[in-house]
């Protein structure tokens, strides 16, 4: 994702009003063994905010925190994030970090904080850990059918399967998109598709949808003949949805020097985006929004979004959850 300008103090007060009590830090992990450390941080709870949020009926709100982290830690430029069978998530950073938690629900299901924080490094096919930029830029996860964690990586557009993730191994290449991508506008959205298929779907960062097995990938929707401006809404995040055949978008747009919008939409399989479900914006909590991942709970469908703060102390990390019936 292209790195935002420095926001100005009235992004950062405005933000301020949607942030309540402090939780304290997360439960460390038990064992963090396997080559993974435990990462340290502040929680905070966070809320919508002033007015701003605009939810579609049948969308509820249902909690969020902001994952507060020093300077340094693995826990900026969270990218991305899937959900895992045991309760819990992993994420990765654009800094070329992968990340692990365990979601901490209050009885009522909300989400109420995060535990068991942990990282690791993403490596290179020698093995070797990732040690710049220009190959750690990971913008994109996805756990297939058969239990492979997918990266997919801009700047040096690619796409890797690092095998299992409890037993994650150097990368191998898998087939995706054959297209020219701007150096910092690759290939933002990566979700399993339904199954019983073993594949993934990727979305463009500037548009274009394809559908990929492990050979090839096969064109959904073109990219658009003329590149989006700045100010225009670009994809960031895709999950397929639990409940159907379709899937969640999420989708940015930063107008300068204030305006930060995120928003989710559905994705049919044929490529068609429907009406908008969730928007974000000021005077309420809103921010680089680029990571979603839904879950079936009964008839509900669960989204957990996730924002990248490009280590921008005027940006924020926040996860937020939303229930859809």
């Amino acid at each position: 994702m292209t790195r935002l300008p420095r926001l100005a103090a009235v992004w950062a007060a405005l933000a301020l009003t949607a942030c309540a009590a402090t939780l304290g830090p997360p439960q460390p992990s038990l064992s963090d063994g396997d080559g993974w450390t435990f990462a340290p941080a502040e929680l905070k709870a966070v809320g919508l905010g002033l007015p701003g949020a605009v939810l579609a009926p049948g969308v509820r709100f249902a909690g969020g925190v902001e994952i507060v982290a020093g300077l340094g830690s693995p826990l900026h430029g969270l990218s991305d994030l899937k959900l895992t069978d045991d309760g819990g998530f992993v994420a990765v950073s654009d800094a070329g970090d992968l990340v692990r938690g365990a979601l901490r629900l209050d009885a009522q299901g909300r989400l109420v904080g995060v535990d068991r924080l942990a990282s690791r490094r993403l490596t290179l096919e020698d093995g070797q850990p990732i040690a710049d930029k220009l190959d750690g830029d990971a913008e994109g996860l996805a756990l297939t059918r058969s239990g492979d964690l997918l990266i997919s990586f801009e700047r040096r557009h690619r796409i890797r399967n690092y095998g299992p993730l409890s037993a994650l191994r150097s990368p191998t290449p898998v087939s995706s998109p054959e297209v020219a991508f701007p150096d910092n506008e690759g290939m933002e959205g990566l979700a399993a598709v339904h199954p019983p298929q073993d594949g993934w779907r990727v979305l463009g960062e500037g548009g274009g949808v394809w559908d990929c097995a492990r050979d090839t990938c096969r064109t959904v929707v073109a990219p658009p003949a003329e590149a989006p401006k700045d100010s225009d809404y670009r994809f960031t995040g895709l999950d397929h949805d639990p409940l159907g055949e379709g899937w969640f978008v999420v989708e940015r747009r930063y107008t300068p020097p204030f305006d930060m919008r995120g928003r989710v939409r559905r994705l049919t399989p044929e490529g068609t985006l429907g009406p908008i479900l969730i928007e974000l914006k000021l005077p309420g909590t809103t921010d680089n929004f680029e990571g979603v991942a839904a879950e079936r709970r009964g008839q509900t469908t669960r989204l957990y979004l996730l924002s990248d703060d490009n280590a921008n102390p005027a940006q924020r990390t926040l996860l937020l959850a939303f229930d859809i019936r």
